[in-house]
């Protein structure tokens, strides 16, 4: 029974195609996720970039609030409707919202 075994994986001869296939699609895959992330890192990169004072803002964790004052690293954000005022990191600044925006909502 075990000879019969070795006999057909002797016959079937290895990979094949299957070796040279599989490198391609891994490259493939690898270059598909990739660029589109970097696009939108770079997108990202440049909205903080372009940040002032008076952009409506959304933050990653869903405070929304107009940015009163810039840092280096963090801007002071004063939320809706209570005008509580934070400090908050660049890096969590997921969107700004801009009046074009506003008004197609409504």
């Amino acid at each position: 029974m075990h000879a019969a075994f070795a006999l057909f994986y002797l016959q079937a001869g290895g990979f094949g195609n299957l070796g040279l296939l599989l490198p391609v699609l891994l490259v493939g895959m690898v270059l598909m996720t990739a660029i589109p992330n970097q696009r939108k890192q770079k997108k990202w990169n440049q909205m903080l970039a372009s940040l002032k004072s008076g952009d409506r803002v959304v933050t990653t964790g869903g405070l929304r609030g107009t940015i009163l004052n810039l840092k280096d690293d963090a801007v002071i954000v004063r939320t809706l409707p209570d005008g509580v005022k934070l400090e908050v990191l660049k890096s969590a600044i997921a969107s700004v919202t801009t009046e074009d925006d506003e008004t197609e909502k409504a």
